[in-house]
């Protein structure tokens, strides 16, 4: 009964979908193109032959990052294999197009509905399906089961929030998450909160997150950007959500720090010229990345960047996949999505930069990691803005205690790395000779 009423409403939602999909195009063009491929559709055909195809779905920026490791080892363990990465969001394609280029296929997964997902599978024809930590489509799921293809939940998580809203659904949560073909599990937390929701061939591997790393030529266009920042306290507000900004402007406000300026960098590419407008009505001197270092994302670490004039006080991230730069031209991150109930955001690749991590109340996406963290010496969490201020004047005075919280997150990170060689090991399985 729950699947046929889920179905149904799939009837209602889809028209309603694609004029969400136009209205949002209005700030963020890529939301109109590509739009048959939400029902299923693909331009060309796959030749006709018996490479392997991996198909990996990372919705959107934080997940296509975190599955880079992964990819970039699957290729190197089935070089013959194709890779297909889908996504739900243009940002989250545009990030694939940036680190891949054509090294892969992408598309966009289709909606949830019967016709569509086969339409989708009989297009692709893929030889092993992973979707990225939470991501849970009982058609998907049900239609992958029919075709006989192996689907596999990768860098699962499941926080205590969530479990207990899919635990309402009873058997019929069992009946979907029973649908993976495996569950690889971030922590014995997850697994265990996951397998009481039905999950079978339960492991716990660890997290894709910890085996990112930044490119070498990122941390030095962000020393290079440092450099022309000069030597002033300088903290990086990073994934920052709607409404928050606000409250980190608060923060600001509030910390007495001579001479401190403030990189605030929005999670959503499309909330840019928003952002910029909201510092400017703060009364605060505020220069944007793009026309201060200008260059694309990819240019050297040698891109012209001007001495940042004093009475710059925020500088906008108005870029994507530079987050590494950020926090290489930082003291200290400040990582978004806390201070409001948003779970949180990513704050690993802030330790493996070696940069002391504050961060705010609100991380059920991110409970293990933060709270590992914290225990390291690596992080420190705060309640509020106020809260937020005192914690990064305190810092910034204390010189000797950045540097040992830098050496504590750099540690951090390298000692919870190894999730992706033990996820490829349990890939390479499922994948025909």
């Amino acid at each position: 009964m729950l699947r046929a009423i889920y179905n149904a409403l799939w009837w209602i939602i889809a028209p309603v979908a694609v004029l969400r999909l136009l209205i949002r195009s209005r700030k963020e063009r890529g939301y109109r193109e590509h739009i048959g491929e939400r029902f299923g559709y693909t331009r060309g055909r796959l030749p006709e032959d018996d490479a392997p195809l991996i198909w990996v779905h990372a919705v959107s920026v934080g997940e296509t990052r975190a599955a880079q490791p992964l990819i970039e080892a699957l290729m190197k363990a089935r070089p013959d294999a194709r890779i297909l990465l889908t996504h739900m969001t243009p940002s989250g394609r545009a990030t694939s197009e940036q680190i891949f280029g054509d090294r892969v296929l992408r598309s966009y997964v289709p909606y949830d509905m019967p016709h569509l997902v086969r339409r989708f599978l009989r297009a692709w024809r893929p030889s092993l399906g992973l979707v990225m930590e939470t991501e849970v489509w009982p058609t998907l799921i049900e239609e992958c089961r029919r075709a006989d293809v192996p689907l596999v939940l990768t860098n699962a998580r499941m926080s205590a929030r969530s479990f207990k809203r899919a635990a309402k659904f009873g058997k019929g949560t069992r009946e979907v998450f029973g649908g993976f073909a495996r569950v690889l599990a971030q922590s014995p937390s997850d697994a265990e909160r996951l397998t009481a929701l039905g999950a079978r061939n339960v492991a716990v591997l660890g997290n894709l997150k910890f085996d990112m790393s930044t490119p070498p030529e990122l941390a030095a266009r962000g020393h290079a950007w440092r450099a022309a920042i000069g030597m002033r306290p300088v903290w990086v507000a990073a994934s920052t959500r709607e409404g928050e900004e606000e409250l980190v402007l608060q923060a600001f406000a509030a910390l007495g720090v001579e001479d401190a300026l403030l990189i605030l960098v929005p999670r959503h590419p499309q909330r840019f010229n928003e952002v910029a407008a909201l510092v400017e009505r703060t009364g605060l001197r505020c220069e944007r990345r793009s026309t201060w270092a200008p260059g694309a994302a990819g240019a050297s670490a040698q891109s012209a960047a001007r001495a940042l004039p004093a009475n710059v006080t925020v500088l906008l991230g108005d870029s994507m996949g530079e987050l590494g730069a950020y926090y290489a031209a930082s003291d200290l991150a400040f990582i978004g999505g806390s201070l409001l109930p948003l779970g949180g955001q990513n704050l690993i690749e802030a330790c493996a930069v070696g940069v002391p991590v504050l961060i705010g109340p609100h991380v059920f996406n991110f409970t293990q990691a933060t709270a590992d963290a914290v225990a390291a010496g690596a992080a420190v969490q705060v309640q509020d803005p106020a809260d937020l201020a005192r914690a990064l004047r305190e810092l910034f005075s204390d010189k000797a205690r950045r540097t040992a919280m830098s050496g504590a997150a750099s540690a951090f990170a390298a000692r919870h790395r190894g999730a992706t060689a033990r996820t490829v090991d349990v890939l390479m399985a499922l994948l025909p000779e």
